[in-house]
């Protein structure tokens, strides 16, 4: 009898911290959003982010530091993320298919986080563009209605389109089987934009500013004694913004100084 020869099986090399993705949405052609496998390990605070990235062209990690916009009771992690086609990650990451693998390093850090504030009575989310990130792991988070009795969020954008993830995000929020309670009517939403016509139209910085923000949600204009911030986007949108917080009397706390508002230290750009 002649033997015949196994076929030879080329097992797929495994990315260092690997996690697998689970599904992917794509929401604009510069705007996407997707999820993974969490580590069994990884514990987290909503509002925090972590490095993930792919294998770059050098064979090594090209990471970057990205916001985990799931809560942090989600048995999986989800992140949003902007299309660069030049971008050294998101020219690759944009193209990740069910079943493929990023590399996710489990070590969450960041700001944007309730411990970093002072107790108040109204929460203000103050983004632009995927800056939304942060907030969106922080909207799906119980205690942030225990802390709160009002919770304002702020989300600018050119175009009425690119506030889709938004939008669908706070819609899910009243059915939501674990907090869809305790949201109830604490949840103000405000979304603008800057290029396409809106019910609401503007930067964040001129309706702070000019109080237009409060007159249209019925709200008094904001004071270190009854307010507190949490601001994530570009970072001259974050400089902007500390400057009119601090206008109102609000100063920029951490995690080892709790104070009124907190900023994003990750940039938010579009050079990921």
């Amino acid at each position: 009898m002649s033997a015949t020869a196994e076929p030879t099986i080329t097992a797929k090399p495994h990315l260092p911290d690997a996690q697998t993705v689970t599904s992917v949405k794509h929401w604009t052609d510069r705007l996407f959003s997707f999820r993974v496998s969490r580590p069994k390990t990884l514990r987290f605070r909503s509002g925090e982010f972590v490095m993930i990235g792919l294998m770059g062209d050098t064979g090594k990690p090209l990471l970057r530091a990205y916001s985990i916009a799931s809560p942090a009771w989600d048995e999986e992690l989800e992140f949003y993320s902007i299309k660069v086609p030049d971008g050294p990650l998101t020219s690759k990451l944009q193209h990740i298919k069910v079943g493929d693998e990023i590399i996710l390093r489990p070590k969450p850090v960041g700001t944007l986080v309730h411990d970093a504030l002072l107790p108040g009575k109204r929460l203000w989310l103050l983004s632009t563009g995927t800056g939304f990130a942060p907030f969106a792991s922080l909207l799906r988070e119980p205690e942030t209605y225990e802390k709160y009795d009002q919770v304002i969020m702020m989300h600018t954008c050119r175009e009425v389109a690119e506030l889709a993830y938004g939008q669908a995000l706070v819609e899910s929020l009243s059915d939501d089987p674990l907090i869809g309670e305790l949201v109830g009517d604490k949840l103000r939403y405000y979304p603008t934009t800057t290029r396409e016509p809106f019910h609401h139209m503007g930067r964040v910085t001129d309706n702070l500013q000019s109080g237009k923000v409060f007159a249209d949600l019925g709200l008094p204009k904001m004071n270190p004694e009854e307010d507190r911030a949490m601001v994530c986007g570009s970072l001259a949108f974050n400089v902007d913004v500390k400057a009119i917080l601090e206008g109102f009397g609000l100063h920029e706390g951490a995690n080892s100084d709790p104070k009124q508002f907190v900023v994003e230290k990750a940039f938010v750009g579009d050079g990921i």
